[in-house]
């Protein structure tokens, strides 16, 4: 039943669900997905952290159940799944996932292999020394609470960091809208670029990064990519890292040796790697590659076994970075919330210049805590002080007097707390040595509250408390302890080694066939090219050559069109193959006219049925598409019809007119692409055959009885584009020199 006095609002429905979905985003991206720049935690990171803390479960201290914590983390703090708060807890416990592990973990945590932790009833966890380090000044009113989302408790708004964890651990995320990928540095090289950032605060970019280096991942890698790259990627906030896996090479003797892998890119799960390899080798796409093996034990240990001692190591691992993840991109994306909460992409300066912010202001708050329970100190040793000085009076009124303690107060001019703090005073403490101490600790807090005023009233020397502050940091996680050294190295970008395709397939010798038809066909082996093949019933065999599995195939049209066939793509098998129409853009109208297997270094002489043509080098014969190469310009009433390689020094063209001329093959011009120039004069006919030949060896042609051979070539010899003269006798009524 709806109330008299209520109103309804017209409202335009799509504004209104734009403003609610704004909304649910902003509390998403801010409540859940994307860190603080300040401490680097989401809210889950931060409250786990801080129930454990609650718990006592410093590092000093015994372990408790993991199922303890996240019913803890889920009940008072964090109301969601506590599958997503476990998972949480796993992550930072893993020395593989975060270089600086929040949490010490006892049992089954996961590993690189992929396999997950145990259920949080088997598990224990406590608190790490960084841990506690990133927690430290919460009980000096460091940074501001919050009530929890039930409002019978509070929590931090933030932790007072005193470790740089954004920069340490990095952080990842997808909100609404928008994601972070942030990678994992050196705590010793982070401190460098802090300082300098405090002594420079004016500087550019570049200094920060040539102290910060680039990312240190927990699994190690090497870096390949270069100062100027790496440098952008921190200037945009933006960018990405090649990192490739560490290897090393094991002489086993006798000239043999076997490649080691004992880091591998960050984020890459071992055992699926290892998947991918063997399924590379047994497809047969590793050729140089013989067996590959996981010795891993607490390192990371992957043996790769070459296939024999003659292949080259930095040529297989080139093959293997290239088709694995044993190089991987590791895409940064620096998007966290600023220190007014708002979710931007931030450069490497404006992270570290925040996180510095942040110290100034926790390092304040702190100073004014101190001072707040120095004052209050001081006001009750002032007070113990005159007690001392008036003893007896003091005795005296409170064994006498009914209300001591206004008394007290009004003859002696004490506060309050003085008064109270008198009163609850033992007998045994009114000893003079006592009062010694109380003068002494009177003087000490005075020296100390001194040193904080100046502090508090000098932004100067707070920066150079905060820079001692971060000395120490950087020396408790030096280079020199085990956390603390670099783990990611860095090297050149590898010049490019050339791996050549034929390397990457197993070769064979396989059998080439193209029908009339245009089906095309391999068979394995060198199969004797005389046998009858197999074809459709209206169709027959109009070429077939022998050729590895690692050639190319050229095939030249009609119309002066190549086109290229990786022979390991020719279909292959007991049937008729595929219309090669599917492999290469031959037009329907068009047809095959030469198949050959490409030979590197050889040039060719290509001719029309008309007699034109010219000598074409053998790059050119190389089309980079399916749709081919114009090389030959050809008229409407002309078509391509030779393509012979040229492996002579004289070239013999007869015509359907029975005239043969032999000419020096100089005279035919090398040329990319045009229409060629003229090899025999015709009145009517046009040419019927070529032979490349050298001189001292003569022509052949076959003759009744067999094949004859011409030696003096003085009865035919002359220049291009002549008639040329009749034929020796016996020459074959095809008018081809074989045919």
């Amino acid at each position: 039943m709806v109330e008299e006095n209520a109103k309804i609002k017209d409202v335009q429905l799509g504004e209104e669900l734009s403003k609610r979905y704004l909304s649910y985003a902003m509390s998403t991206i801010v409540s859940r997905s994307l860190p603080d720049v300040r401490d680097g935690l989401k809210p889950v990171h931060r409250r786990l952290m801080y129930a454990m803390r609650q718990l006592h479960l410093d590092p000093k201290n015994g372990f408790k159940k993991c199922a303890r914590v996240v019913g803890d983390v889920i009940g008072k703090y964090h109301p969601h799944g506590d599958t997503a708060v476990y998972g949480a807890m796993v992550r930072l416990a893993q020395d593989f996932s975060v270089r600086y592990p929040l949490v010490d973990g006892q049992g089954n945590f996961g590993n690189i292999d992929g396999d997950g932790a145990a259920a949080m009833r088997y598990t224990e966890a406590r608190l790490t020394e960084f841990a506690m380090d990133l927690m430290d000044g919460l009980n000096d009113d460091a940074v501001d609470f919050m009530d929890t989302y039930d409002g019978e408790d509070s929590e931090p708004v933030v932790m007072p960091a005193m470790v740089p964890n954004l920069l340490c651990n990095g952080s990842m995320g997808i909100a609404v809208g928008m994601a972070t990928n942030i990678p994992p540095h050196n705590l010793s090289e982070i401190s460098d670029a802090l300082l300098y950032l405090i002594e420079n605060p004016d500087c550019d970019d570049e200094p920060l990064v040539r102290r910060l280096k680039g990312p240190d991942f927990p699994t190690g890698g090497v870096i390949i990519d270069s100062f100027d790259t790496i440098l952008n990627n921190y200037k945009q906030g933006k960018g990405s890292f090649r990192i490739r896996a560490k290897w090393t090479t094991e002489d086993l003797g006798h000239g043999q040796y076997q490649i080691v892998v004992t880091e591998i890119p960050y984020q890459v799960i071992k055992s699926k790697l290892i998947e991918k390899i063997a399924e590379l080798l047994l497809n047969k796409k590793l050729p140089f590659l013989s067996d590959v093996r996981d010795e891993s034990a607490q390192d990371v240990r992957i043996v790769l076994e070459p296939k024999n001692r003659t292949v080259d190591a930095a040529m297989l691992m080139e093959q293997l970075f290239r088709q694995t993840d044993l190089e991987a991109k590791f895409n940064m994306n620096m998007n966290v919330l600023d220190l007014d909460c708002v979710p931007r992409v931030m450069s490497i300066k404006e992270v570290l210049h925040d996180y510095l912010v942040h110290r100034n202001a926790v390092l304040l708050r702190k100073i004014k805590f101190r001072l707040s329970k120095i004052n209050a100190r001081l006001e009750i040793l002032e007070g113990y002080l005159t007690a001392y000085l008036n003893l007896d009076e003091i005795i005296r009124i409170i064994r006498e007097e009914d209300e001591p303690k206004k008394i007290m107060m009004a003859e002696f001019k004490l506060t309050d707390n003085q008064a109270e703090a008198i009163l609850n005073m033992k007998l045994r403490n009114l000893r003079k040595l006592d009062e010694e101490q109380i003068n002494a600790e009177h003087s000490d807090l005075l020296e100390e509250k001194a040193k904080l005023e100046i502090l508090h009233d000098n932004e100067a020397e707070r920066w150079k408390a905060i820079a001692e502050e971060i000395k120490k940091t950087k020396e408790k996680y030096s280079k020199k302890t085990a956390l603390g050294r670099r783990r990611t190295e860095f090297a050149e970008a590898p010049a490019d080694i050339d791996v050549p395709v034929e390397a990457l397939i197993e070769k064979e010798p396989i059998t080439v066939i193209l029908s009339q038809k245009g089906w095309i066909r391999c068979i394995k082996g060198h199969a004797d090219l005389n046998d009858e093949f197999k074809f459709k019933d209206d169709d027959a065999l109009l070429y077939a050559l022998h050729a590895q599995t690692t050639d190319k195939i050229v095939l030249l049209d009609n119309k002066g069109k190549f086109f290229n066939i990786a022979a390991r793509d020719i279909p292959s098998g007991r049937g008729f193959g595929q219309p090669v129409r599917l492999m290469i853009d031959l037009a329907n109208n068009d047809d095959v006219v030469a198949m050959f297997v490409y030979e590197a270094g050889t040039s060719y002489l290509i001719a029309s049925d008309k007699g034109y043509g010219f000598i074409v080098d053998e790059n050119h014969l190389l089309a980079q598409t399916r749709n081919g190469r114009k090389i030959m310009n050809v008229a409407d009433d002309e078509n391509m019809k030779f393509c012979l390689p040229m492996t002579g020094d004289y070239v013999a063209v007869v015509g359907e007119n029975r005239r043969l001329l032999v000419f020096k093959a100089e005279e035919i011009p090398t040329m990319a692409r045009g229409h060629g120039v003229l090899l025999q004069k015709y009145k009517d006919g046009n040419i019927s055959d070529i032979q490349i030949f050298k001189g001292e060896d003569g022509f052949s042609y076959n003759r009744a009885g067999g094949i004859s051979t011409e030696k003096e070539l003085i009865g035919w010899l002359g220049h291009r584009a002549q008639i040329g003269k009749v034929v020796p006798f016996g020459f074959p009524k095809s008018n081809k020199f074989f045919k």
